[in-house]
Order: structure tokens, then sequence, then C-alpha cells
């Protein structure tokens, strides 16, 4: 199949999964409840009777989602990608220097009818010279004939060159010969042809023999004069006996000069006829001359030879061969065509034979040297038949026997045989040989099977030859495609063959039918090589692409390939961007991207083309300021901003990308000094920059790590241009007295409020947003107050109190104002917002700009902290590595460090929703004084280890503080300061792999899925229909040393491991059948540490850990079984914003394998809804209550339903399919304390009955469609219940109690069991129980307890698998 059908067929199967995807996707989203009508109905009748069928099918239970394993999350942390290259291997295959032979000597020594002493001929004898008998006339003339035919006869091979010749001529002839070539080549190449027919054999000293003036005397001419005379580059053919002696002299002569001072390698090829102890073949069927007749008119000269060995040698006339009727240039006719097969069988030969440097040399740099030696190749063949071996320096493998000749053989017997009728009747038409249509078989017959560890397709030669006929260059070009995307190492032989100008060429042809193909293979090639956009730029290409990117029809994925290529051609390269610039690149990708967001059309949102189109322009416009200041006249911000809320967190990172790169740094080179572009006036520019970062603040807290980063490049780039305002105001955040600026937080607090998404009265905090919810609270006693008393402190009012930075307030005694003013100096920063000229970009705008960094540096994926700490380095806080200080906060003298961290490496960046916990004395940031630039202070960054100010520091304005970035506008070292982007690379990835061949999930996997879920459906039945279980046989205990206690745990599905973590999120793997540990690790460095949940993502397939911190950030790690293994998939924060006053998040999180969604909640006012598969906020449910959520549980049956417990006693219950939401909500705990401890849905595929436990004590089972009452209360435990677990399947819960006690319970209500000792020989009584679970698929409980001590209990002792 053609490659286009083969991409096509694909293509559409793609869009229309995509489509597919979409329209579920559709029904998730929060804006789009048309979709979500079907569903409620549904799910709200399922909830009103009965009798709805419970058992839908076993494979409710056997969710077919899964998350989190696209190439993204491959290896995020572990590396950073590289783009397509420029240099290293992949530029080899370019020729070095391309040459030309710019002059011919022709010397023939032939003394026609005077024999040579040393040659004893036989007769009837070889005679022909150039196909000339010299006999046939006077001697004079057929000399004179003979040296003008061979001239002519080398000028078919290089038309362009100078030829002179030396009939018969004596030493100083020659001499005037090759210095007057040499003179005329200059540096290029100088072939010299010698005769020697009419005189002796070469000597063993390295002479060729010439004539004195009276032709009486033969005269030796030494080699080593001849090779001074023609210097190098040069190229000898000797076509004379015993030629190899030349050959050899040429080697010592060589040897001994290299050895010498000037020893320069010297470029000098040669050929000759035979070895030194043969003599020329001397039997008439032969030319006299046969080596000189291959190399110069091998057509003839073959097929005269092939005639003779052929079948058709009786019924063929030898002159027919003189009257092959065509032009050897033109393909169209036979002499041509047969031409074109013996060049690609030569070139074939070689390729396969030859190393591929040597090849380059030979048969790609010079195109009379590759002619020469494609016809030595039919030389070797022809004169071995004669027992001749002609030879070479480089030399070359024997290739007389190899198996291509057979196919010229072929080639060649067809093309004799239609020869009479064509010479009889010129009208005749001639039948094309088969034998490039063979070859392409064979080729694809490679494909089929091949791969890159076979011997690579020999015929890649010829495919590059098909490309210059029409009838086939569609199918080679599809062949083409199909190999190059068997990987680089395809890319690389195709470009070493030589295929480079035969593609660049082809972008000049208009035919539709090979444009999709052709940017295929444009694509796999720019994913390889990058250099090769300079040669496009140069040759036009860059406006094929384009023009191919507008047109509508291409397939997206096919657009989105030239936008890849495109993309690559302006990729650093100025006048690629000048170029694109100018054939409307900037426009055709705006009116797409356009396009995209207002079409419903499936074909229009392919997510690869809206990719490529971000990763374009950002590209065009990065540090080019004409393009950007174009960029920003076309609003391309507002034609951005939608497509940051994209499903594909690939496109919203590009997005971000191309907005960070519309940022102007102030490094363009092509700029003289700061000069504007006058028409577009700075106002504007400030406003588009605004509109920019305004919608870049709204991904700050994207879901997806890709995206973060881009987000945290892009503010780096507009720190970078705003230097001196952020400065300004992160200064003023640790100012000690209050300060004008904060009369503009108001205006900050006011700006997120109107701009968020969700407006609902009891959400204190928009979702998306970074600015913490404090702000508005405090704000109303900050500035009018000198003093806010909170938390029993008195703080000044400093910005960082009222802006609510801090949980706490600073520590605000004489010492600590003392050494502020020392980290702070104080007198250099006033002033810096007045002395520069006014700007549009107000402070509050830079607040947020601030806040958005301090996120980025807490950020629970470490490689975006590190970006996020570089950027506030920029604006001038810096981390600060601290000596510990033993003595508290109050009692620092100012001569000491006024920060105590106890994780140096991170200096205590705190994960909370404050910036800094300035309580415990830390202080990780300082800031260095905001003072305006002087050249000489500093060019690049500086870096202080510590903060020993000495007193006398402290008034000096340079207090030893690095100020960053002070140097001259685009340095060197500045550029490489900024964080480099890294999501442009990452993508290119995509097109260097495999494109056409879907990855066909291996049978391996599937069967394992098969087994997995056979095992799952087993167990499942045996779970339903357990009897009475008591579960108080104890088969397995492990003491996890644990300091502070198991704090949760979690059984693994299909191997009986047991995963337990702590309050300081320390992880540890343990198998419960062998007793040993198979991992420990920790969830993160940061200080503030708590867990609050384990789940297993994917655990029907390669589970992923998921781990939630009290904090509400998620981090989900795979390998986690390896030791030292394991890798972070993703991590993100899931809880943004809290209620004002609260000191800690106390996440609830769950996770429903069903529907990919990841519930969050705690100490806010709404459960965050998260999709897993777009890592994107979708949804974010009002709970409905001013109380926040202790317990929360989502069914693993139901997709979209979840169960929540709240502090006061309430549970509700959502559905996040139906368009209200909550289904129902009802107090089930009444008495005294009374905080939900679990909640958890029945098992069974009935959606409303849920079982819930307070602290209290009592559990409660409630059936929803009886609304008012719980139908069956447990009083459990009194006033101590710390846990509660629900089987997925069996019919029992178990609840456990700080008094030291687990109780199983069926759901009837009746106890079926009791723990409380540990089965030990002195049984002792188990710690206080801090965490149940059961596993899903057996009846296993596992318990926690503050002892450090994971038990696990089944009803039998024989159940321990």
């Amino acid at each position: 199949m053609a490659l286009g059908d083969l991409m096509a067929s694909r293509f559409s199967q793609l869009s229309l999964a995509v489509s597919n995807h979409l329209d579920e996707c559709s029904s998730h989203e929060d804006g789009d409840f048309g979709a979500q009508r079907r569903d409620s109905e549904t799910a709200s009748s399922s909830y009103g009777n009965a009798t709805t069928a419970t058992a839908t099918t076993s494979m409710a239970y056997l969710p077919q989602t899964m998350v989190l394993c696209e190439l993204r999350h491959e290896a995020f942390e572990a590396c950073l990608p590289s783009g397509p290259s420029d240099s290293g291997l992949v530029s080899k295959w370019r020729p070095k220097d391309r040459m030309k032979t710019g002059c011919v000597a022709l010397v023939l020594c032939l003394n026609i009818s005077v024999d040579p002493p040393d040659v004893i001929k036989i007769s009837p004898c070889a005679r022909m010279e150039c196909w000339i008998d010299p006999f046939s006339m006077a001697p004079q003339k057929a000399l004179e004939t003979i040296g003008k035919t061979l001239s002519i006869q080398y000028e078919r091979w290089q038309p362009r060159a100078r030829y002179k010749y030396q009939l018969d001529p004596t030493v100083d002839e020659v001499k005037k010969l090759c210095t007057s070539c040499r003179k005329y080549a200059k540096s290029e190449r100088v072939l010299f042809h010698y005769n020697g027919h009419g005189v002796p054999k070469p000597t063993a000293n390295g002479e060729i023999w010439l004539f004195n003036k009276s032709y009486t005397q033969y005269i030796p001419l030494p080699i080593s004069d001849l090779d001074s005379w023609l210097k190098t580059p040069s190229i000898y053919v000797f076509d004379c006996s015993a030629a190899g002696m030349i050959l050899n002299s040429f080697k010592e002569l060589h040897d001994w000069s290299a050895s010498s001072s000037s020893g320069s390698t010297r470029d000098c090829i040669l050929l000759a006829a035979c070895e030194e102890h043969e003599t020329l073949p001397q039997s008439a069927e032969f030319p006299a001359d046969v080596f000189t007749s291959c190399l110069t008119t091998p057509i003839k000269m073959a097929l005269r030879w092939f005639c003779t060995r052929s079948l058709l040698h009786e019924s063929l006339d030898y002159s027919l061969i003189d009257r092959i009727p065509g032009r050897q240039n033109d393909r169209k006719t036979l002499l041509g065509e047969l031409n074109w097969i013996f060049t690609a069988v030569t070139d074939t030969i070689a390729w396969n034979v030859l190393p591929h440097d040597l090849f380059q040399r030979l048969f790609r740099q010079d195109l009379l040297v590759a002619s020469l030696f494609r016809n030595f190749l039919l030389a070797e063949r022809i004169m071995r038949s004669a027992n001749c071996s002609p030879i070479s320096h480089p030399m070359l493998p024997p290739t007389h026997q190899h198996h291509m000749w057979d196919a010229w053989d072929m080639a060649a017997e067809i093309c004799l045989s239609q020869l009479p009728s064509l010479v009889d009747d010129p009208n005749a038409e001639f039948q094309s040989s088969p034998f490039f249509t063979e070859q392409l078989t064979a080729f694809e017959l490679w494909l089929d099977h091949g791969s890159e560890h076979k011997k690579p397709p020999e015929q890649l030669p010829i495919v590059l030859q098909v490309l210059l006929s029409q009838c086939h260059r569609f199918r080679a070009l599809v062949l083409l495609g199909r190999f190059l995307d068997m990987g680089p190492w395809a890319v690389d032989l195709a470009l070493s063959v030589g295929i480079f100008p035969y593609v660049l060429k082809l972008l000049q042809t208009l035919t539709p039918e090979l444009r999709q193909i052709l940017v295929f293979i444009w694509t796999k090639i720019l994913a390889l090589d990058k250099s090769c956009q300079v040669d496009l730029v140069k040759d036009g290409g860059h406006a094929y692409f384009i023009r191919f990117l507008d047109s509508v029809e291409a397939f997206p994925e096919q657009r989105a390939m030239a936008a890849f290529v495109l993309a690559v051609i302006v990729d650093g390269y100025r006048r690629g961007q000048e170029a694109c610039i100018e054939a409307g690149l900037i426009n055709v990708c705006l009116k797409h991207l356009q396009g995209q967001g207002s079409t419903t059309n499936d074909a229009q949102t392919e997510p690869l083309f809206l990719q490529w189109l971000c990763l374009c322009l950002g590209k065009v416009w990065e540090d080019f300021t004409e393009a950007q200041t174009l960029g920003l006249r076309a609003d391309a911000p507002s034609i951005y901003a939608p497509l940051l809320s994209e499903p594909q967190p690939e496109v919203r990172a590009s997005a971000v990308f191309a907005l960070g790169t519309l940022l102007d740094v102030g490094f363009d080179s092509s700029r003289d000094g700061v000069v504007a572009d006058e028409e577009f006036d700075d106002d504007e520019k400030i406003r588009a920059e605004v509109s920019i970062v305004k919608s870049l603040l709204n991904v700050v807290s994207d879901g997806s790590p890709l995206v973060r980063a881009e987000v945290a490049v892009a503010l780096a780039r507009f720190a970078f241009g705003h230097n001196k305002h952020l400065k300004s105001i992160a200064a003023a955040y640790w100012k000690p007295q209050t300060n004008s600026l904060l009369g503009s937080l108001p205006s900050l607090a006011h700006i997120k409020g109107t701009s968020s998404g969700y407006t609902n009265p009891n959400q204190y905090m928009p979702h998306g947003s970074i600015v913490p919810s404090q702000i508005g609270p405090l704000l109303r006693v900050g500035s009018d107050n000198p003093t806010v008393i909170r938390d029993g402190r008195v703080s000044t009012s400093s910005p960082l109190a009222t802006s609510g930075m801090m949980h706490g307030s600073p520590v605000s005694d004489d010492s600590s104002q003392h050494s502020d003013s020392g980290i702070l100096n104080d007198g250099v920063s006033n002033g810096v917002v007045n002395h520069s000229r006014p700007r549009p970009l107000d402070n509050a705008m830079y607040s947020q700009c601030v806040l958005a960094m301090c996120t980025l540096a807490k950020d629970p994926s470490p490689r975006i902290a590190q970006l996020g700490r570089r950027v506030l380095s920029i604006i001038g806080i810096e981390q600060v590595v601290t000596k510990p200080v033993k003595s508290s906060g109050s009692s620092v003298r100012p001569g000491e460090a006024t920060a105590a961290s106890p994780t140096p490496s991170l200096s205590g960046l705190a994960r909370s929703s404050s910036w800094f916990d300035m309580n415990g004395g830390h202080l990780p940031f300082r800031t260095p004084p905001v003072s305006p630039p002087r050249q000489s202070y500093l060019t690049g960054m500086r870096r202080v280890c510590s903060l020993e100010f000495r007193p006398h520091l402290l008034n000096s304005p340079d207090s030893g503080l690095a100020d960053p970035l002070l140097g001259s506008v685009g340095s060197s070292s500045e550029r490489s300061f900024l964080p480099q982007s890294t999501i442009y690379n990452w993508s290119c990835g995509h097109f260097s792999k495999p494109l056409l061949t879907a990855a066909d999930e291996s049978e391996e996997i599937l069967a394992r899925r098969e087994d997995t879920e056979k095992f799952a459906l087993d167990h499942i039945a045996k779970c339903q229909h357990s009897s009475v279980s008591r579960l108080n046989n104890q088969i397995a205990s492990w003491d996890t040393k644990f300091e502070t206690g198991t704090k949760t745990a979690l059984l693994q599905p299909f191997s009986p491991l047991v995963i337990a973590a702590d309050e300081s999120e320390r992880i540890r793997v343990w198998n419960y059948e062998e007793g040993t540990l198979l991992n420990s690790f920790d969830n993160h460095d940061f200080p503030d540490k708590g867990i609050s949940k384990l789940c297993l993502v994917n655990e029907l397939d390669d589970s992923l850990l998921l781990v939630a911190s009290c904090d509400g950030n998620i981090r989900i790690w795979k390998d986690y079984t390896l030791n030292g293994g394991q890798k972070l998939v993703t991590a993100f924060s899931s809880i943004q914003g809290h209620r004002p006053g609260v000191r800690s998040v106390k996440a609830v999180v769950d996770w429903q394998q069903q529907s990919g969604y990841l519930y969050a909640s705690g100490e806010i006012s709404s459960i965050m809804v998260w999709d897993l598969d777009k890592e994107q906020l979708v949804n974010s449910i009002p709970s409905s209550s001013d109380c926040s959520i202790s317990a929360l549980s989502a069914s693993q049956v139901q997709g979209g339903q979840l169960a929540a417990g709240y502090v006061d006693g309430f549970v509700r219950l959502f559905d996040i399919r139906t368009p209200e939401m909550l289904v129902c909500a009802t107090r089930l705990h009444t008495q005294r304390s009374e905080r939900v401890v679990g909640i958890g849905f029945q098992p069974g595929l009935d959606p409303a009955k849920i079982v819930s436990a307070s602290q209290a004590g009592d559990i409660q089972f409630l059936d929803i469609r009886n609304r008012n009452d719980t139908y069956l209360t447990i009083d459990a435990h009194r006033g101590s219940l710390t846990a509660l677990a629900v089987h997925r399947h069996a019919p029992i819960i178990a609840s456990g109690s700080a008094k030291q006690i687990i109780k199983v319970f069926s759901l009837e209500g009746e106890q079926l069991g009791t723990i409380r000792y540990y089965p030990t020989f002195m049984a002792q009584k188990i710690g206080s129980v801090s965490c149940l679970t059961f596993h899903p698929y057996q009846v296993l409980l596992a318990a926690g307890a503050a002892d450090a001590c994971v038990s696990i209990y089944a009803d039998d002792p024989s159940q321990a698998r």
C-alpha cells in the first residue's frame, strides 16, 4: 500500500479515535452540560428505585481506563531532551567539500607501427585504440584522430573541464603540459591519463617511458617528477602493461614524503590497468586499450563483452551495438535507460562493498572521479575474465562477482533482444526494462522483514536513482518514507547514500500527490539533522511547507509535520526566521490556531497540529524583536489564551512556550542599542505583556509538570525584562517598615476575584489562581493599624503580614528588625519605583508574579522547584544556605546568621501555602539591594553562601549581596542564566520515533492483562460468597521501623506486597510472604511533612503509586518496588488556596480509576476534581458547607460518584455526572465529637449504600434512597474510633480504635471478631490503630499502628499466598 494511503488510513483512524475521545471527555467538562443531560437522567433514576438491576456486568469492577502512561511520563524529571542535532554523527553524511576536476591532461605514447622491444604480439592481436583501428589510415593521422576521440570520450563525463593532449611527447612537452594544467586548475583536481602501448613497461624504479625528439630513443620520466609538476589534488589513469609498478612507486614516494617535514596527506587517486607482473590482454575480442574503453565508454564495452557470452551472440550483429538509438542522458531512450541502469548497478555495488567514508570520497565528492570509479568496477569485471587485475589507490575490495552484475546482465539482454527491431524501425516503441520495478519490490520486501540489526537494504542507491524518473518516483518516495521511519539509523544511511540533493530538488515540483510524502521525508530528515535548515532556506524550500501547512485538505497530522519542519527551519537561525516571516508564516499559523478555537470540526482539533503550530510560532519570534512585534500586532496573546485550557498537556505547554517567547528579553542581536520599534510604542507592548503574564498566571498551578516548567521559563523571561520593578516589589515584602506599595495590594485581590472561573460565594479561593486567600481578610486591618495581633504575637504590619504570605507573622523583636535591615540594605532600594518611567503595569500585577514565582519554587516536582528558585534568583530573592544556629530566633545577635535551616540543600523552602514560615526562625531567602545598574559592579550572578554579616558591613551599600544580571544587556553569560525551555526539544522526539507502524500492544501485555482480570474476577466471586470472616489470624507482622508510627498502608492486589508510609513521608514496600523489605524512599525533601493517603493508579496493569501529602501535593511514582529504582511520573498540587486563618490544608484525597478522576479536598470550601488523563483541574464541586471535609471516598464501581464526611458529622453524596452534583446530604453523627473519620461505599454495585464512622465511635449505615435516617447503627468504640475500612467486594467492614483494638463487623451489623493482641509469646497488646485497609480481591486486612508495626490478618492461616 502506498505510504500516502497507509498514512491516510492510519490518520483517519487516529482522528476518529481522537474525536471519540473528545466526545467522551466533553461530558466531564465543567462548562458543557449538554452532554451531561443523558447521564444525569440515568444517574438520578438509579437512586430513585431499588429495582434497578444491580448486576450490570462483572466488568464494572474492572475499569478499562489507563492514565499517566504517555511519552511525557517516561522521564520528565530524569533527563533533559535534546532536539535535532546539527553536529556529531549527523553531519558525517555531508560531503566534506565538493570537488571538481578542472583540467584533463591526456598523454598518448602509441608510436604507431613500431612495437616496443619488450612486447611480443600474438596474431590476430588486439589493435583498436578508442574504437579506431590505427592501421586503417596514415600513422600521424591515426594518432591525431585517436587523441581527439579520447578527449571526446572523457568530455562525456565532465564537459566543463579543459582538455589538453600530447601525442608521442618528449619529457619537456609533458612537463609543460602538467605545469600549465596545474596552473589552470588552481586548487581543483587534475586528471593525468597515460597510454603507454607504444613504449616499454614502466621500470621497477618507478619511471614511465616517453620519446626523444627524433624518436630514436625511449626516455624515462621518474614518477616523482610527474608528481611534483601535477601536485595535488590529482587523479592518474595508467593504461599500460605492468601498471602496478607505478602504483607501488607512488606508495613509496608518498610514504617517504609523509615522513618528511611537509607531510601533508596528499589527495592523490590512481587507477592502473593491471598488476606489476601482468601484461594487457591481447585477444582480438578486446580493444587494445580495454582499460580506457571500460573507463570512458562503459556501455559499449559492457555490451560487446556480454554479447560474446550471451545466447544472442549468434543472432546479433556487433555493429548494431554502435547504433543503439537514443542519447545517454535521456532516460526515455534505450541508450539512456541502459546508462541509467548501469549507473544504478555500479553505485549499488560500491555502496554495499565499500566503507562509507571511502564511498563518500570516491562516489559522491567529484563527478568525474565518481564516473571513473563506477566504470572501474566494470573494468575489473571484464579484465579479470582475461586474467588481468586492474588495481587502484585507494584500494577497493573485489567486486567482479557481486550478484548485482546478474541484474545488469539481464537488463542488457532484454535491451539487446529488442535492438534489431528498433534499428530497423526508428518509430518503434521500446519496452522499458523491468529492472527498477523489480529492485523496488526487493526493497519493499526488505522493509517488510528488515530491521536495524539486519544487513542494510542493498537497494538504497537504486531508490535514489529511481527518484530521477517520474514514473517510479511516487512509489520510491513512499518506500523511502517507510525506510526513514525505522529510526535515526535509517535516516543516517539514506543521507550517506546521497539522498539529500534529490529530495531538496523535489521541493521545486508542484505535483500534488508527492506533497504528503515529501513532507513526511523532510520531517524524518530534520528530526535527525537540524543543519539542513540552511539548505532549505537557501533553496526557498520553506515556502513549500508554508503552502502545505495552509492547505486545509491535508490531514492535520501531516500539517503538524509541516509545522515541525518550519519550526526546525527557524530554530535559532535568523535567516530562516526572516525568510518565513516574509512568506507570511505568522499569519498562517495564527489563522489556523484561531480556526481551532472556534470550529467544532473533529479533524480540526488534532492536538499534535495545535502543539506544533504553537511551537513553530514560538520559534519564529524567539529572540527576534521584529517577529515579536508582528505577533503582538496580530493579537497573538488573545489567540493563545484559550489554548491554555486545552485537554492535552502538550498543547498547553506549547502555548505557554509561544507566549513566553513573545516576551522581549532584550537579547535581540539585530537591534542597535535599545531602540524600540517606533510604530509599536512601549505602552502597547507593555499592555500586551500584561495580558500575556495574566494568561500565564492562570496556568501556574496546572496539573502537568510539562506545562508548569514552561510557565517557569516564561516567568523567568518576564522577570528578566522587568527586573527592577519585580525586585522592588520583592524587596518591599521583606522591608520591616510599612511601605507605599501597600496601597496597591487591594487591587490585587480585586483583580483575582473578578477573573476567577467559579464565582461561588462559599469559595474563598478561585481555582487555578495563586494569590493566597488571606489577602482579602487581612487587607482591612493591614494599612490602618500599625500592628496586627495574630497567633498571640505582635507583628509589624509589614507587607509580608499584610498580604498574608505567611501563616504566622514575622518575629518582630529588635534583633530580627536589626538583622532584617542588614539583609535588605535599606538605603539602596529607595525610589526604584520612582526613578524609572511610569509603566501601565501596576504593582498588583508584579505582586502576583512574585507570588507565582514562589509557588513554583515550592513545586512538588523537583525539576520545577529548581526552575522556580532560578526565577526567584533573577529578581534577587536568593536561597541562603546557612550554618544552623543553635540559639532561638529571638536571641540572635546582629553579627550572626539569622537563618537556621534543617535542610540546607533546600534551605527550608516551605511547601505550605505561605511563602515562608518565619516563626520557626527560617529565613530561606534574602533579597539583594535593588539599585540602579552600575557597569563596574557585577557582570554575572553571584551566590552568597552564608549570611555572616560583620557589623561594619551592615551600613555599607554593597553589603556583599549579589545583585544579579547587572552586566550589559545581551551578554552571553546572562543568556545562559535564563532557564531554557524544554518542550520544543522534547516534542521533536515524537518525530524521530516510528510514526507509520502503529505501536501494537504486545501480545505479552494483553496476555498479562487477561490473567489479572481473570484472577480479579475469580477472587471477587470468592469474596462475594465468602462465609463469615473473623479475620483473627495474623499471617504476617512487619516492624516498619518508622519513628512516628505507620500513618497509612496499602495492599498490592496481585503480589504479596504491603506499602506503608509514616508521618514524615518515608515510604516502604515489604513482601509479607518472604518477609523482605523491597524498597524504602522519601516522597520529597521539603521540610514540612505529613502524609494523607496512598492509592494505586492503573492497578490492573503496571500500577503506579499515588502518594498524597497533607498539604494536597500529589506525587505519582513508578517502579516503586525496585530498590532505589523509583521514578517520579508526575507531581502537582491538588489543592489551590485555602480558607483564611487556616494553618494547614489537611488534605483528603481519593482516586477513582473508572473515571480517571482524582478528588481532593480538606480545609477548603470545595472538592477539586482532577482528570489525570488531561492532568487538568476539570471541575470544582462546591462542598455546600462551611465545615471542612475530613473523609472522602470515591466509588470504585460507579464512575463520577463520591461520598464526603465532614467535621460536623454531615455526610454528603456527590455525583459529578448530574448537573447539580450534590445527590444528598444528611447529618448522620449527632453525638458529642462528630468528626467523620472514615467513609466508604458498601461492597457491590448498589450506588446508594454508604457506611460512615465518626470519631465518637458510632458506625452508621445509610441507604440514601431513604434519605432521612440510617437503617443501622453500630456503637463500635466509645469516643476513640480512629480508622474504618470497608471491603471492596466482601460483606465485611473493620474499625480500629486508639484504645488498641480492631473490630470486624458484617454488613448486617453483627460483630464477627476482635483483635486485641499480637500473637506472640508475651501476648503483647496491639498499638493504637492508625490505619486499616483491606486487600481489594481477598479477605485480608492490613492494620498499621502507632508503634510502627504493620500486621496482616486473614480468616484462616492457609490464606497467606
